[in-house]
């Protein structure tokens, strides 16, 4: 028994134990689920945050930045006071010179006003001129008035040019004055722009009042504030912003929900004035022109076998005028009695004036009024005095620096033939960058009809024997040409003739036997030749003149598809001839190509070289 009580007793001290030590296992286990719930805190928290700044973020994408873009960024100006220069939609560089004001009016330097803004005013170093369609006004430097072709004198409350500090300024109220090239001044952004487009363009009111800024998008920077119904001309259009030119010249992107119904308007000229048109004297058909070249007399006695023979030909154009001095006086080798039977035969007659006198000085006759004048007036005179219908201008000798001299002088010969409804026609080489400066875009402008002569792609005392005129030639002297001129003012001139080429094997230039040979090392194979060094010539022969030599040497013809005409050659006395044939075949190709861009007319160098096969070629494109 007492064992027993014992046993209980210890029973129940272990019972006692195991009791109060449970709690102390609960009371370590405890933690672990705060933990867990701290933990819970913190990544909401952080998720919170990531939240807030997703918001954060899309609501600065959202709001539109405030920023004004300044004026030095805008034009890439560096000088704070300096303004920045817009002509029509572009931003312009002025390096060639800053416009700036001087006491009032603002001026721009003759540099930057000829290569950014107008190439139309030509200053002869006494005075700046400018010619519209009917006369020539004059402004001398430092003076306030101008005078035109009459001699009328206009006075100004301003200088139209000055010079400072050794460079020419002209007014840009002169400009506008003259040329029709308008200009807003924004002191705010310290910018002038220049527009003289009128043409049509889209524009658009704007709905709401918004900002124009730097690039497509909210966050760009601000160029200008736009008031509700204010015009912009809408440059680009984009998917959800378009390119805009503001009321003052400024250019920026705006949301194309801003923008109106979109129209092609035309601006309207400020102070109300009508644009000057250049009239121009078009033919009712296609010009079929024929060069006539005399070298002592009129070339009379000759009249009535080319009318018989040029069945088709609405145009003849003898070479009569030529420039004799630096004075601008002329030769002249016309015969009214030629002009009376010409018009008698349904011609009519454009004479040509040409620069053939090797002793003259395109710059002294050009590039000086008063012998500007004396020539116009001569040629004037000559074509009333032989009744003739027009003129045809042929200048190949100049080099680039008599350019715009030479354009001036169209310019005042266009108006002199305006006055006295004369047609002006003006030859030019094929488009080609070193012939640039005869700017075939201006004559456009001016002219009646801009010739292309599609001939001479290998010409005399050239380094290289060829075509007078491939067919890839035909098309690109055209399409070159239409890309400066309207179409309907262009003519395509073609020739009649070839060249026999010759060429002797040579090893210096001591070889030469006259002066009409050149010699040209071929060794690096730059040249179609067989020859490494030789010696090159050639001559001027006419269609029945090629049917001579093929007969003569009992030659065989190649056709050649690249070119478009057939070829042949021979030897003869240790020399290699080489002839690219000139006849009904190319002619064929050359007329449907010609005719394929739609030009005003079509010409031929020169008249007796052709045969009469030829012209019934020429008329089934032409008499349509």
């Amino acid at each position: 028994m007492g064992d027993e009580k014992n046993s209980e007793k210890d029973f129940e001290k272990e019972k006692k134990k195991k009791i109060e030590k449970e709690p102390e296992k609960q009371t370590k286990k405890a933690p672990k689920p705060k933990k867990r719930k701290k933990k819970g805190k913190a990544g909401f928290l952080f998720i919170l945050l990531i939240l807030l700044a997703v918001i954060g973020a899309g609501v600065y994408l959202l709001i539109p930045s405030k920023n004004r873009v300044s004026h030095n960024q805008y034009f890439g100006l560096e000088d704070d006071n300096q303004y920045g220069l817009i002509v029509n939609s572009e931003i312009v560089d002025i390096t060639n010179g800053a416009p700036f004001e001087e006491n009032g009016v603002w001026y721009l330097p003759f540099s930057t006003l000829y290569y950014e803004i107008s190439d139309a005013f030509y200053y002869d170093g006494l005075a700046l001129l400018y010619t519209d369609p009917l006369q020539t006004y004059s402004a001398a430097p430092g003076e306030s008035f101008y005078t035109d072709s009459d001699g009328i004198k206009y006075t100004l409350t301003y200088q139209p040019c000055y010079f400072k500090d050794g460079s020419l300024c002209i007014a840009l109220d002169y400009l506008k004055l003259m040329d029709y090239s308008y200009y807003t001044v924004d002191d705010t952004m310290k910018s002038i722009w220049v527009f003289n487009d009128w043409s049509e363009q889209p524009r658009a009111s704007l709905l709401k009042d918004t900002k124009a800024r730097t690039q497509a998008g909210i966050k760009n920077d601000i160029v200008a504030s736009l008031a509700t119904d204010d015009v912009v001309t809408v440059l680009e259009q984009g998917a959800s912003w378009s390119r805009v030119q503001t009321q003052t010249g400024l250019v920026g992107y705006v949301q194309n929900k801003m923008l109106g119904e979109i129209k092609e308007e035309a601006k309207a000229v400020p102070d109300g004035r009508p644009l000057p048109k250049y009239t121009n004297i078009a033919m009712d058909e296609m010009v079929v022109m024929g060069w006539h070249q005399v070298f002592s007399e009129s070339g009379y006695s000759q009249l009535d076998d080319i009318i018989s023979t040029a069945k088709g030909m609405n145009v003849i154009c003898p070479t009569w005028f030529t420039i004799k001095d630096n004075d601008g006086n002329i030769q002249n080798l016309g015969e009214k009695k030629y002009v009376t039977k010409a018009h008698k035969a349904g011609l009519q007659v454009w004479v040509m004036l040409d620069d053939i006198n090797i002793s003259t000085d395109g710059l002294q006759v050009f590039g000086t009024t008063s012998h500007r004048k004396t020539l116009i007036t001569a040629v004037i005179d000559a074509v009333k005095e032989l009744g003739a219908d027009g003129i045809n201008l042929d200048v190949e000798t100049i080099k680039s620096d008599v350019g715009p001299s030479y354009i001036q002088f169209i310019r005042e010969l266009s108006a002199a033939c305006r006055k006295e409804k004369l047609v002006l026609s003006v030859d030019n080489y094929s488009p080609m960058p070193h012939t640039a400066f005869y700017d075939r875009t201006q004559q456009g402008q001016v002219v009646d009809y801009v010739v292309v002569m599609a001939y001479d792609e290998h010409y005399v005392k050239g380094p290289e024997a060829g075509s007078t005129s491939s067919l890839a030639f035909v098309k690109q002297s055209a399409e070159r040409t239409i890309a400066e001129v309207p179409k309907e003012k262009v003519i395509v001139g073609l020739p009649f003739y070839s060249r026999l080429w010759c060429e002797t094997p040579a090893e210096s230039e001591s070889d030469k036997t006259d002066n009409s040979q050149v010699f040209v090392d071929n060794s690096d194979g730059a040249y179609d030749s067989k020859n490494n060094k030789y010696l090159l010539s050639s001559k001027g022969v006419s269609m029945e003149g090629e049917n001579n030599i093929i007969r003569e040497h009992d030659l065989s013809l190649t056709w050649l598809d690249d070119v478009g005409q057939f070829y042949t050659e021979y030897e003869e006395n240790g020399s290699w001839y080489r002839l690219w044939v000139e006849d009904e075949n190319s002619m064929d190709l050359k007329m449907q190509a010609a005719c394929s861009y739609e030009p005003g007319g079509v010409a031929f160098f020169k008249l007796n070289m052709e045969n009469k096969e030829t012209w019934s070629i020429i008329r089934k494109y032409t008499d349509k």
